[in-house]
C-alpha cells in the first residue's frame, strides 16, 4: 500500500493511505534493515514522504520503501555531527517564521535557510511575526529587512498571530499547496498556524523571561490538512488540490549540509545575477580583483549584511562547521 507520512514521533509514523476516504491514519514502523543501507540521516522517513507499507495482524504497518523525493529541507543534526536531519520532504513553499524581538531572529539564521531552499528550488517567503509588539525602532528595522530581502527577490510579510492581522495573504498563498513553516523556538509558529487554521489548537508556549529564548512546544513534525472552508480535517479530498501545512519543532541552529564553497554564491539570487561579470570564472567574491559581487556591495545593489552573511557561511563550509 502507498501512503503519505503525516507525522513522525520517534520510531513511529502516521501514514495516510492514498486514495482512501478514511480519516484514520495508520501507525507504522520502519522495516529494520532499511536503516542499514548506508543512510546517514537521523530520520530516513520524514513528514511529506510517500511510502510503501504493509499491514500487520495487529493493525499497524511496516514501511518497506520511501519513494524518491521531489525536494526536501535538510540540516546537520548537531553542530559537529556528520549525520543529517530531514525537516520535511516534497514541499511547495517554505515560510520562515521570524521575529524582530522576543526573541530576535538573526539574518544569518534566515539566510542559511534561504540558501538551503534555493539549492532545492523551493520558493521561500519570510514572515515577521509579533507585529503587535512593534515600537518605532522595530518598525524601522522591519522596513530595513523588508527592503533588503525584497531586493534579493523574497517576499516579506509582517503579521500578528495574536491580533490576526496580515493573515489573508498567507491563506491565499497556501491554498492548494504544501507549505512548510520553520523557525526558531518562540517566534510564534504554532500560534500563527492556530490563527491561520480555525480549530487547529496546537499547543502554544511562552518565551523564557530570563533568556528571551523560546521554549519548544512542537515536539514532532506534523502535516495538517486544511479544508476548503479554512478549518482542519484529517484527509484531503481526491477532487481537490489539498492545502497541506507542515509544522516543525523550533530550530536553535541551522547547520548546512553538502554545500561546496565555490557554489555558495549561486544560492544568493542577487549575487547570481551578476556572477557572469566577475573577471575570474572561479571568483569566490572575497579577495579577488574586478569582482562584480563586491562592486555591487559597494554601490548598494547588494546588501552589506547579506554579503557578510555569505562570508560567514563560506568560512563555515570551508571549516566543515
Amino acid at each position: 500500500m502507498k501512503g503519505l507520512v503525516m507525522r513522525t514521533t520517534g520510531s513511529w509514523y502516521k501514514v495516510l493511505p492514498e486514495g482512501d476516504d478514511t480519516t484514520v491514519a495508520v501507525d507504522c514502523r520502519l522495516r529494520g534493515n532499511y536503516r542499514l543501507r548506508g543512510n546517514k540521516q537521523t530520520n530516513p522517513v520524514a513528514v511529506g514522504d510517500w511510502v510503501d507499507y504493509a499491514m500487520q495482524e495487529d493493525g499497524t504497518g511496516v514501511i518497506a520503501e520511501v519513494h524518491d523525493r521531489r525536494n526536501y529541507i535538510v540540516r546537520r543534526a548537531t553542530k559537529l555531527s556528520k549525520q543529517t536531519h530531514v525537516i520535511a520532504a516534497n514541499v511547495d513553499r517554505l515560510c520562515i517564521v521570524a521575529t524582530l524581538a522576543f526573541p530576535r531572529t538573526s539574518t544569518g539564521f534566515i539566510d542559511r535557510l534561504l540558501v538551503t531552499a534555493e539549492a532545492y528550488h523551493i520558493p521561500t517567503c519570510i514572515i515577521l511575526n509579533k507585529a503587535d509588539l512593534y515600537d518605532e525602532t522595530m518598525t524601522a528595522l522591519h522596513k530595513e529587512l523588508e527592503d533588503m530581502y525584497k531586493r534579493a527577490g523574497y517576499a516579506v510579510y509582517g503579521v500578528s498571530a495574536l491580533q490576526g492581522s496580515g493573515l489573508e495573504v498567507l491563506r491565499d498563498m497556501m491554498k492548494g499547496h504544501t507549505t512548510l513553516f520553520s523557525g526558531h523556538s518562540g517566534v510564534g509558529k504554532s500560534a500563527l498556524l492556530n490563527a491561520l487554521v480555525p480549530g487547529l489548537e496546537l499547543k502554544v508556549g511562552e518565551v523564557s523571561d530570563w533568556s528571551l529564548k523560546g521554549k519548544h512546544t512542537t515536539t514532532f513534525a506534523e502535516m495538517i490538512v486544511v479544508n476548503a472552508g479554512g478549518g482542519v480535517y484529517e484527509h484531503p479530498q481526491e477532487d481537490d488540490a489539498p492545502t497541506l501545512l507542515i509544522d516543525t519543532p523550533g530550530i536553535k541552529e541551522f547547520g548546512m549540509v553538502d554545500f561546496k564553497p565555490e557554489e555558495l554564491s549561486h544560492f544568493f539570487p542577487e549575487m547570481r545575477a551578476v556572477l557572469h561579470d566577475c573577471h575570474f570564472a572561479n571568483c569566490t567574491h572575497r579577495h579577488e580583483p574586478h569582482c562584480a559581487v563586491k562592486e555591487a556591495v559597494e554601490t548598494g545593489a547588494i546588501s552589506t549584511e547579506r554579503y557578510n552573511n555569505y562570508l560567514g557561511i563560506y568560512d563555515q563550509i570551508v571549516n566543515g562547521e
